[in-house]
């Protein structure tokens, strides 16, 4: 790409280059770990955006206004932080503190540091959050921001990518530009297409992107490159840059072996430092940090959510229930917003969508995307809620863990949970998601049972700062509580006791109706037994459980619509087995099969006949 650009900024962003590479050779040559050969590759691509493409506040890193960069290829964290001490926010000094337990100069990115917007290093993940991102600027806040991201060739494989390209084009997301760092040579071996560039760019454009090949190397092709993209309308660009992994150093460059291993500290990185040192240009002065564009306009504040309004006749699914909750909570709160992936219908977020146009984002069958984009909605100052069936967030497992990694401000809800599904079978339900959601510290894990604590519970969600998960079912549901009712996480509601109970049997969801029918059942046998209802699994009410335990001879019989392990019995016993109280679970404990809901509930052992001939055995 000729152009003309001024000598001296081209001068200065080299400079700018060649400081980023000594400082990352001299961070992961002091920790003794790190990948400064993935640095080098990229460093004047980060050197151009950071020192004369970017437009952004370098004290104020989350400034709404400003552009943002996302290091999707975050073992390349020592370029990051290089470039953000050069901007003035780190100090130069704290570099040589990286990867050690006193600082969050991590080795990968995380939300620790006021610059990281997500955490990265699980590839093919920051273009996802890209796109959430450019969907704020683009349809929420319209800022007028530009969101970079900077990928590596080799976590073009993931899957998860190709949903955000889709996704990208389907949005018109013209503020959004994708860097992908062809350097060749991934952990073990070259990637698949090396250095086959028009083969990248066949793909990226079969896709819809304006796909751009560019000499990675090359500053003022780099910056003609990220002028033309700021000048596209109407769809993404993406800048294949072709590059040499290791860079600037002779003894590594674009040779295999190098990924993930520092310099030795001592006479190989001052040989590496010294033959970058001499690419420095002496009397060249510091390029400008652009300023951001005008600054946002705030939200309107939030105002209380109106309040359920259902009569103690209602049968409502709880999955209807939390959209209906969702609706009400758009009205109350225009930081809300909603995210689908292709079943609308069936979660119920279609009435947000209806209701909210401009704050629903269907993103079709790619829940990958979804959550991650959720993420960088997220990081943007929204709260969104992304809603499939339960069993679907399997596939998004990664990106939960990276979002629980950055504490980020993300509501999920799962419907279709269990074997109460019914004829679907066993791939449409969701029987691991309990388990899957709250082994990650830091999630909150719900799991409403009526109508009217799924809406307060969703209400709770908002409210809560950092990721929580809600488990939805499929059935209609009588109405347990009346519309005042409070709840509260980390709380349960006691629904039978009396003074003679010798057993506390705890549920949620639909197998608290089969406990309530197993108590009556009891009771009418002569056995009083006490029924809690543990709408919180995460964090759980220990109090009241042991409270119970303590009333009821040390004995708990848990009864879940989910696997055996790692479920509400799980969490029921992490929280009273040291105690010395007995707990016995029940649940699904075998692969289902299709059936009609009331059959299946009975057949694996959670129903109510289940629960009466084990309290039998237990008192």
């Amino acid at each position: 790409m000729a152009t003309t650009m001024p000598e001296t900024l081209i001068a200065a962003l080299s400079n700018k280059a060649a400081q980023l590479r000594i400082e990352s050779v001299q961070a992961t040559s002091e920790a003794g770990s790190g990948h400064p050969s993935s640095c080098c590759s990229a460093a004047d691509i980060v050197a151009t955006l950071f020192f004369s493409v970017m437009r952004y506040d370098p004290k104020q890193p989350r400034q709404l206004s400003n552009d943002r960069f996302v290091l999707s290829k975050g073992h390349a964290a020592p370029l990051l932080y290089a470039a953000w001490a050069e901007a003035g926010l780190v100090n130069k000094q704290d570099l040589l503190k990286l990867r050690t337990l006193t600082s969050d100069l991590e080795g990968h990115p995380t939300p620790r540091l006021s610059f990281v917007d997500v955490a990265t290093g699980s590839l093919g993940q920051g273009l996802s959050a890209g796109i959430g991102m450019a969907l704020n600027a683009k349809r929420l806040d319209h800022s007028g921001a530009r969101i970079y991201v900077l990928m590596g060739d080799g976590e073009s494989v993931e899957g998860s990518v190709w949903e955000s390209v889709e996704l990208g084009r389907q949005f018109a997301l013209d503020n959004l530009c994708a860097i992908v760092d062809v350097n060749r040579l991934g952990q073990s071996d070259p990637t698949m297409l090396q250095h086959d560039m028009e083969a990248y760019r066949a793909r990226w454009a079969g896709f819809g992107w304006h796909a751009m090949v560019v000499d990675g190397h090359d500053i003022p092709a780099l910056l003609a490159a990220f002028d033309e993209a700021a000048r596209t309308t109407g769809k993404p660009t993406v800048l294949l840059a072709k590059t040499f992994k290791g860079k600037g150093i002779s003894f590594v460059e674009d040779k295999m072996d190098w990924h993930g291993k520092a310099l030795k500290k001592g006479e190989e990185s001052q040989k590496a430092i010294d033959e970058l040192t001499k690419q420095l240009k002496p009397g060249v002065p510091e390029p400008t940090i652009k300023k951001p564009a005008a600054s946002v306009n705030g939200s309107k504040p939030a105002k209380a959510m109106a309040p359920p309004s259902y009569k103690p006749t209602d049968s409502v699914a709880t999955r209807e229930a939390f959209g209906a909750a969702l609706a009400a909570l758009g009205e109350a709160n225009p930081l809300v917003v909603g995210l689908d992936a292709d079943v609308k219908n069936s979660t119920y977020t279609d009435k947000f969508g209806k209701q909210f146009p401009d704050r629903f984002f269907e993103n079709f069958i790619a829940e990958q995307n979804m959550v991650g984009a959720s993420m960088g909605l997220a990081a943007c100052g929204k709260i969104p809620f992304s809603a499939t069936f339960a069993c679907f967030l399997t596939r998004a497992y990664d990106f939960i863990r990276v979002a629980a990694i950055s504490h980020s401000n993300i509501k999920l809800v799962g419907t279709h949970a269990g074997v109460s599904i019914g004829e679907d079978g066993p791939s449409q339900m969701g029987l691991e998601d309990i388990a899957m959601m709250a082994a990650q510290p830091g999630v909150v894990v719900l799991y409403p049972s009526d109508a009217v604590c799924t809406y307060r519970m969703i209400e709770a969600a908002a409210a809560h700062r950092g990721p929580v998960y809600i488990r939805t079912g499929r059935p209609k549901a009588p109405i347990l509580y009346g519309n005042d009712e409070v709840f509260a996480i980390g709380g349960s509601k006691v629904l039978r006791q009396s003074q003679a109970d010798k057993l506390t049997v705890v549920a949620a969801g639909v197998t608290l109706f089969e406990a309530l029918k197993a108590h009556d059942q009891l009771k009418a046998a002569g056995i009083a037994v006490r029924v809690v209802d543990l709408y919180s699994i995460a964090p759980i009410d220990r109090t009241t459980l042991l409270n119970c335990a303590k009333a009821t001879q040390h004995r708990i019989l848990t009864v879940e619509d989910h696997y055996l392990h790692g479920g509400l019995g799980d969490a029921v016993l992490g929280a009273v087995g040291s105690e010395g109280v007995r707990v016995t679970k029940l649940a699904v404990a075998e692969i289902p099969h299709s059936g009609k809901p009331d059959e299946l509930i009975d057949r694996f052992g959670i129903g109510a006949r289940s629960i009466v001939e084990a309290a039998k055995r237990l008192v």
